[in-house]
């Protein structure tokens, strides 16, 4: 089906629900066994949700909030409040009462599905008086909520097809706030139409039988993008992962064809080849021309990629070594750039023209440009943000009077038009010298270094900055005399390519990972480093003046 600038993605829902409803569309993993939902199962549970919704006697294009884990129901869900006319509002699985509470109350949702969740008593203290709660079936049994099987058997499906105006509201999409509370963005439809449209060249929708794999948060716009928005226009099938733990075997089973993952998934795929076989007797297979072929082969049909025509990193700068280090197995990683202001459509890595240390090129439709005191990089598009809902302040801070996005994002643009990002505004701090550092390129530096899972650079008002790290899997295995003589090399190493109040002065090494339930990892997974920089604020002074090189909590 041809995608259209003047379609909404609900369309080419209908047209797949009549054209091939007896296709698998959702695949849900239970242990070994997979639930299918075909297009046609998939069109009447949405449309039985979207009768129960429309016997609500809501407004139209209510706030209609969703909170749960990557699951079929999530996407049944999501599409049932669209078929409704209402605005979908989802929340990220992971969050407690508090921070439910907060966007909750912020948003006005009038109702909330609650599914997929590790605790959902826990978070009942968090829904506001008046909330009508409806649970998905399996995952959340709390009796004194609408049950999903209930109005299965009380509803019929609404036969119409709704279109919703390009102008209307698609979804308020909540930030994973790295930093302070999140923020609402107002996505409308034709936000949604135009970024498919303009990328439609690039995402290869149109490859026949593709197949997905839903992980990441798909409240957040790089899954909400991808995979539903991507997977709907495609016809395709969603397999999800069940767990953490399962997600290897999933992504496996999957296999798919397009696929997209964040630095840190990359960086666990790594750690995970190098624990079954060491670097130097990969290096040693890969040399051989006829075991090369064979080595790489199987890596890439163990990780479960082997037929993905299009594999994207995104959500956080990806260190360059890591991508040269896939590249030499066979799996070419192209970094997509953007933020859910702009639908996380700015720039995509041109496969057959990859440039190191860069992002890509902007997309078509898309302008870029940096301001000229700041190298603050914003951006232009016919699917900016309608803006923050209920904060025109924060909207005007970050939308300017000409459309420009400011991104908070530093950059710089090549003389070939590629785009590097060099730090974050709010990121950057002074030394105790007076010079301003930005840690992210830094700790890129010591993406090459297997011991090293996690690292965050500070060093506000220090002479020189410090990289605290988590170690991996790896590390922890091998002795300290080891695991100090290979951090140091690599401090060596990385200090000799920055300036003089780049240098890292120690390398501290701490017992705790960083994780999503500790708070020190958004649900992207990208490091909250306000937090981290707090809890270990007080240390940092006596870490610094330590005389050897690694330091261990």
């Amino acid at each position: 089906m041809e995608l259209l600038p003047d379609k909404t993605f609900l369309e080419y829902f209908y047209a797949h629900e009549k054209n091939q409803p007896d296709k698998i569309f959702l695949k849900q993993p239970f242990g070994n066994t997979y639930k299918d939902f075909s297009w046609k199962e998939v069109g009447l549970q949405a449309r039985t949700i979207a009768s129960y919704l429309e016997s609500l006697n809501l407004p139209p294009k209510t706030n209609i909030g969703l909170i749960s884990k990557n699951c079929a129901e999530w996407l049944i869900a999501d599409f049932g409040i669209l078929m409704a006319g209402h605005v979908s509002v989802p929340f990220y699985g992971t969050l407690n009462a508090e921070q439910l509470n907060q966007v909750m109350t912020h948003s006005g949702c009038r109702v909330l599905f609650i599914g997929k969740m590790d605790d959902t008593k826990s978070i009942e203290p968090g829904i506001p008086e008046g909330v009508k709660c409806i649970s998905f079936p399996t995952y959340n049994p709390q009796a004194k909520h609408v049950q999903w099987e209930w109005i299965m058997n009380s509803f019929k499906p609404k036969q119409d097809n709704f279109i919703p105006d390009l102008n209307d509201l698609f979804s308020i999409i909540y930030t994973s706030g790295t930093t302070g509370n999140p923020k609402g963005v107002m996505i409308t439809y034709k936000a949604l139409t135009m970024a498919l449209y303009y990328t439609r060249h690039y995402t290869k929708l149109d490859y026949p039988e593709s197949r997905f794999i839903s992980y990441l948060p798909l409240c957040h716009v790089a899954e909400r993008m991808v995979i539903e928005s991507g997977a709907t226009i495609a016809g395709a099938t969603v397999y999800f992962a069940e767990t953490v733990e399962s997600f290897a075997r999933n992504l496996a089973v999957a296999n798919p064809t397009h696929f997209l993952a964040v630095p840190r998934i990359w960086t666990k795929f790594q750690l995970g080849i190098l624990s079954k076989i060491s670097q130097s007797k990969l290096d040693i297979l890969l040399k051989i021309p006829i075991v090369n072929n064979l080595i790489k082969t199987k890596i890439r049909k163990g990780l479960g990629l082997n037929d993905a025509i299009i594999i994207l990193a995104s959500a956080a700068p990806m260190p360059v070594l890591l991508i040269e280090w896939f590249k030499k197995l066979g799996i070419i990683i192209q970094e997509a750039y953007g933020m859910t202001e702009n639908l996380g459509v700015a720039t995509m890595m041109p496969r057959e023209k990859i440039k190191n240390g860069t992002i890509g090129k902007p997309y078509p439709g898309m302008e870029i440009k940096l301001m000229p005191e700041t190298n603050e990089i914003c951006t232009r598009s016919a699917w900016n943000m309608n803006g923050y809902y209920r904060e025109p302040e924060m909207t005007a801070a970050t939308i300017d009077t000409e459309g420009w996005i400011h991104t908070g994002d530093v950059g710089e643009i090549d003389n070939e038009g590629y785009l590097k990002i060099t730090g974050r505004v709010k990121e950057m701090y002074k030394t105790a010298k007076g010079e301003y550092v930005a840690p992210a390129p830094i700790e890129a530096g010591f993406s090459a270094n297997c011991m090293i899972e996690q690292i965050c650079v500070a060093g506000n008002n220090l002479p020189q900055p410090i990289a605290l790290v988590i170690l991996s899997d790896i590390g922890k295995a091998e002795s300290a005399e080891k695991v100090n003589e290979s951090l140091q090399e690599t401090l060596h190493a990385v200090n000799a390519t920055l300036k003089p109040y780049e240098k890292v002065r120690r390398i501290v090494i701490l017992n705790e990972p960083w994780t999503i339930d500790n708070n020190k990892l958004t649900p992207t997974m990208k490091i909250k480093r306000g937090n981290i920089e707090k809890e270990f604020e007080s240390y940092l002074e006596t870490w610094y003046n330590r005389k050897e090189y690694v330091v261990w909590q």
